[in-house]
């Protein structure tokens, strides 16, 4: 990319060096794990409602549709 310049000492040793220690201190103690599992935890919530959202959704349509068509197979028309 032109114009993009990158100085050496962004590299991915020296971000690792930054995040590695702070990685360390919060799952280095039970209240930090915890904080982790925690937030994980939530981050599951918040997907599993929208992927339940859709799925009522799909079923909801599923139903109407299985039943127009068996009213419609009922009269004959189909």
């Amino acid at each position: 990319m032109p114009g993009v310049a990158v100085s050496p000492d962004m590299t991915a040793t020296s971000l690792a060096g930054l995040v590695a220690p702070a990685q360390a201190a919060l799952l280095g103690s039970q209240v930090g794990q915890l904080l982790v599992a925690l937030v994980a935890v939530a981050l599951i919530i918040v997907v599993g409602k929208f992927v339940l959202k859709l799925a009522w959704r799909l079923v909801t349509i599923g139903i109407v549709v299985v039943a127009a068509f068996y009213l419609l197979s009922t009269l004959g028309l189909v």
